[in-house]
């Protein structure tokens, strides 16, 4: 199905990891056109589990008679998945709403939802003092939207925010309505323990808790035989993954449920992201160098290149312990495995020093690529209790400016460093600029762009790379 999109203007870059957070892309459910009675609209905004959560919305009110649509204006129910990370996403959802309800005073029936992680902090100015919302719905309350569209049906707001320590949605049969039908998102772990001082993440989305390994290989299996050929395991941090039976006779860590997947199909591909630098193991890492289907990728977040910081960041690693990390992956999975990080210019009390610190860091890694931020302070988080936002926005920007930039050199560097081999590319469809022209990924997640000949999406195709853009691999299938 197609799949619009809208984009923003974000001074970020876009963050395709769990633990990343948002990019300027929106995404918004595809018509299933089953003929049911009332139309669900959902925009979703931020990482990837968000866009993973949207399907498992889409599929709850599915089953409670609601088809989906593309358009708004044909909206019976119209659903935002919020992102609270950063505050241009909340500025950005807000004026969104005030959009939306315009639509609504044209259709006084429309219903108007705020899902995620905006949910928790922001209900009460969204239900009560700006009334801009019908519904407020956290994260581990999707279970609960027909009770609740049910009562704003009946003249009441629905609420419902409250944070488990056991949802896992482990029985829903995500609806794939932001999929290409080739790749699907799978969350294994919702939740996150970490406390980093400048995220809201474990005050919106709750404590780690992993789901049921049967389940997830369940899916996947079930995703295979749909003719799907790749999953990306989720979660804030996949590496704590750990899940036990009930009886106590299995146990299951991420290194052993990234193998039961990897082996329901060679033909399959695996990714997961996101992996915390505390948390990786070289278990993970020769687990990968095992399984040719899994990809050689690994997002490894480092936030700052300097110890102090990342001790102000509760990050609970310094810098040496994070260039041991990555000199494991390149021992282990050797030079061409893709390393990718998330970097925040200007935290609190960050000097000129520490920033370039954070710029030797990208050097010593050569990063594939970077999801670069300026600090933003939260509410409620410990940075914002205890920290003082001292650094001047000029100043966070021209830093900022400086990480993509010096990022942007590596990036070119491994892209071709690629050109003149043989890559195995997934198709995933036609390449934006040109019908005849067919794009997708290699096992380094970057992109590969060839002429389309017989070729259709969802084939594996060996291209050689004859040339580089800088941010794409450009060949002919051999």
């Amino acid at each position: 199905m197609p799949q619009p999109l809208l984009t923003l203007d974000f001074l970020d870059t876009a963050a395709p990891a769990a633990e990343a957070t948002p990019s300027g892309e929106v995404r918004i459910t595809a018509a299933t056109r089953t003929g049911r009675q009332r139309k669900l609209y959902i925009e979703s905004y931020g990482c990837q589990m968000n866009f993973s959560d949207s399907e498992i919305v889409s599929s709850i009110l599915f089953d409670e008679g609601f088809d989906t649509t593309d358009d708004l204006a044909n909206a019976d129910l119209v659903l935002l998945n919020t992102c609270s990370i950063r505050e241009k996403a909340e500025q950005t959802v807000r004026m969104r709403l005030k959009q939306i309800n315009s639509h609504k005073k044209r259709k006084p029936g429309m219903l108007v939802g705020v899902l995620g992680c905006m949910a928790e902090r922001l209900k009460s100015k969204f239900l009560e003092e700006e009334k801009i919302v019908d519904l407020v719905v956290g994260p581990d309350a999707y279970r609960d939207l027909p009770g609740l569209i049910s009562q704003v049906d009946g003249g009441q707001k629905g609420v419902n925010v409250l944070l488990s320590r056991e949802e896992t949605y482990a029985d829903i049969t995500p609806v794939r309505l932001n999929s290409n039908g080739i790749t699907a998102f799978i969350s294994i772990m919702r939740g996150c323990d970490n406390m980093c001082s400048f995220c809201v993440v474990p005050f919106t989305r709750g404590r780690e808790r992993s789901r049921d390994a049967h389940s997830i290989v369940q899916e996947a299996s079930a995703l295979v035989a749909a003719g799907y050929k790749e999953v990306t395991l989720l979660g804030q941090n996949v590496d704590s993954y750990k899940w036990a039976s009930a009886d106590g006779t299995e146990h299951v860590n991420f290194a052993q449920l990234l193998e039961r997947v990897a082996l329901i199909s060679p033909a399959l591909r695996v990714r997961f992201s996101t992996s915390h630098p505390k948390d990786i193991t070289d278990e993970v890492l020769h687990t990968m160098a095992r399984h040719d289907n899994i990809c050689k990728y690994i997002h490894l977040p480092a936030q700052s290149g300097n110890s102090r910081v990342l001790a102000l960041m509760n990050r609970t690693y310094d810098r040496p312990w994070y260039e041991e990390r990555v000199q494991a992956i390149r021992r282990i999975l050797g030079e061409d495995c893709a390393i990718s990080t998330d970097m925040i210019s200007g935290f609190c009390s960050e000097t000129e020093e520490e920033h370039q610190d954070t710029l030797s860091l990208i050097d010593f890694a050569q990063y594939d690529m970077g999801y670069n931020f300026f600090y933003s302070e939260r509410p409620g988080t410990l940075a914002a209790r205890k920290l003082e936002d001292d650094i001047p926005l000029e100043v966070k920007k021209r830093r900022l400016q400086e990480v993509i930039d010096r990022q942007q050199i590596h990036a070119r560097a491994r892209y071709a460093r690629m050109v003149g081999r043989v890559h195995q590319v997934l198709v995933e469809g036609p390449s934006k600029r040109s019908a005849e022209h067919l794009s997708g990924r290699n096992s380094q997640n970057q992109v590969v762009i060839f002429p389309k000949q017989n070729f259709q999406k969802g084939d594996y195709v060996n291209v050689l790379a004859t040339s580089t853009t800088g941010a794409a691999l450009l060949g002919e299938a051999v």
